[in-house]
């Protein structure tokens, strides 16, 4: 208190007045600390700026300046729910699909960074003469995770008999000591790291994206006239003719065989001569010539004769969540869909592909048939700015209720996926699903990206008002040597991954950075990955890499503590 004294007399009444206006009021706390952590966000210094993560580091100094400047808890539970949840949801189809290509090494890969990363803990102890809940506290610190730090608390509860009674204060007062001292470098570090290795790479996120969307059929999309003259496709259907290629690519808008131009259907039967449209990425439209023959130079008109095209918003939630093979537009209606603009990002859909409330989709089909069309799919976007509150509280109950499971481990103590690794995983299974019967789990993107924005802003706002009086007690009282040890380790496992993530996996570094932000398990990091990258990529593979990551720092954090206390 002394501290605080000699600020407000040094910052005169005035100080002390605002700051017993927003101690007695957290709404006006929370929000005063979001705004000037958006302010204090966009302030660029030498190319460096952080983004919605200075959110936390604003709350951090109205703490640090007011102990009594902590928003309740239930702010930070709240905010943490809805955005790993959100996370979850949108993320759910590139998750299982990364994971089925290469999601196991990379999991493998990140648990062996945080098993070293735990050595390296063990290490410190023996160099600094720590104890050993100090050394797991500066552990679950230095990589964000508050439940591993709850876990170690309660292995120390758990060990009482074992304990001499007169040191179990300490001990169960060390790692929570520790954890306030490392956690702050644990999420500036992460940031500071990224923005020099991006810098150090010359990263260009604008040709990272490219590349992917290209070698995921996202890319540039265009629109080309063929003329048919290849022998072995006369004759045949459209069906017929594309069956070897499986998935081509590209996608068959309209033909024109005489003087009549029509929908292209799996039926259409195909004759030399014959004009056809294909739509696709550069790569697929060159599959296509070599299917049809030859690039005209002859040009169909989008709307000639009784062909006609509409771009339509996806509302209705009766086909929100099917593929396109089993709405099988080309049966209902003799149309077919030639892309598809969802968020940011427009391609070519595949009858795979699972249609989202506020999807966009362009529509080809005959003239008297594109108001019934749109009237199936909707088109209405007063429908897809509204959330399904039922699915959406569902769906997060139920990611509450398996977080409070409580998994049983060797001594007697538990395991528990909490309040961030329940919601998300029920989050990326419903998002892969889609729906389920009625029930439609997904929320339109825009939905979905405010509820994470709002989600965060409220983690980062009250997890910093908590963190700061631990903060400012450090710089009046010293413990810079246990501050350089949890920066170290935090140190060891982002630049680590960084470098085995982009030079050695091959990764893109908008990948990398969600691979390191799940490995640390931390929004704040997660935030500033997605404000550099501005695409998905990060979100996807924070959503791979955290849940394996969050288990192995409970229990590698409860190893340490139990080895070292009866060693």
């Amino acid at each position: 208190m002394a501290g605080h004294a000699f600020i407000f007399a040094a910052l005169g009444p005035g100080l002390k007045g605002i700051l017993d206006v927003l101690a007695g009021n957290p709404i006006l706390l929370l929000f005063s600390t979001i705004g000037l952590g958006y302010l204090a966000g966009n302030i660029r210094i030498l190319g460096f700026k952080l983004g919605v993560a200075a959110v936390l580091f604003v709350g951090m100094a109205f703490g640090a300046l007011d102990g009594r400047l902590a928003l309740p808890d239930h702010i930070y539970v709240i905010g943490l729910v809805l955005f790993v949840y959100a996370i979850g949801l949108q993320s759910g189809t590139g998750f299982f699909a990364s994971f089925r290509k290469r999601g196991l090494r990379l999991n493998l890969f990140a648990v062996a960074i945080l098993c070293a990363a735990a050595a390296f803990a063990v290490v410190l102890k023996s160099v600094m003469g720590l104890s050993a809940p100090s050394v797991a506290g500066l552990f679950c610190g230095a990589l964000t995770n508050t439940p591993a730090l709850a876990a170690t608390v309660e292995t120390i509860e758990n060990m009482k008999g074992a304990l001499p009674p007169e040191a179990m204060k300490l001990y169960l007062e060390s790692p929570v000591v520790t954890f306030g001292l490392a956690y702050p470098f644990g999420v500036l570090g992460v940031i500071l790291w990224f923005f020099l290795f991006i810098k150090l790479f010359r990263i260009d996120f604008a040709k990272e994206e490219a590349a992917r969307l290209k070698e995921s059929g996202r890319g540039t999309i265009a629109s080309r006239t063929f003329r048919i003259t290849n022998p072995a496709i006369d004759g045949k259907t459209v069906a017929e003719a594309l069956v070897a290629l499986g998935e081509p690519g590209f996608v068959l808008s309209r033909i024109q065989q005489g003087d009549t131009i029509s929908v292209v259907l799996p039926n259409t039967i195909l004759a030399g001569g014959d004009l056809i449209v294909a739509v696709g990425s550069p790569d697929a439209l060159e599959r296509a010539r070599i299917i049809f023959g030859e690039l005209s130079a002859e040009h169909l008109p989008e709307t000639a004769g009784n062909v006609s095209y509409r771009r339509i918003f996806v509302s209705n939630t009766q086909v929100i969540g099917k593929t396109l093979r089993e709405l099988d537009l080309h049966k209902l209606f003799d149309a077919t869909i030639t892309r598809l603009r969802r968020g940011d990002v427009d391609f070519v859909p595949s009858s795979d592909t699972i249609l989202e409330a506020g999807d966009r989709i362009r529509v080809v089909a005959r003239r008297d048939n594109i108001e019934a069309i749109s009237k199936y799919f909707g088109d209405s976007i007063r429908s897809i700015s509204e959330t399904d509150y039922l699915s959406l509280s569902l769906g997060v109950v139920l990611g509450v209720l398996l977080g409070m499971i409580a998994f049983p481990l060797p001594n007697g103590t538990v395991f528990r996926l909490g309040f961030a690794g329940g919601p998300l995983i029920v989050g990326l299974v419903l998002g892969k699903l889609e729906r389920t019967g009625p029930i439609i789990w997904g929320l339109p993107y825009t939905a979905n990206l405010v509820l994470r924005q709002v989600g965060l802003v409220f983690f980062l706002a009250a997890i910093g008002t908590k963190a700061g009086p631990g903060f400012g007690a450090t710089f009046r009282t010293g413990g810079w040597g246990l501050i350089a040890a949890g920066a170290l380790i935090t140190s060891l496992v982002a630049v680590a991954a960084i470098l085995a993530g982009y030079k050695f996996l091959r990764l893109p570094m908008s990948a990398v950075m969600g691979v390191v932000s799940g490995m640390h398990t931390q929004p704040a990091c997660l935030a500033y990955a997605n404000q550099q990258a501005a695409n998905e990529l990060p979100n996807i593979w924070y959503a791979a890499v955290y849940p394996a990551s969050m288990i192995a720092k409970i229990l590698l954090a409860q190893i340490i503590v139990s080895f070292l206390l009866v060693s």
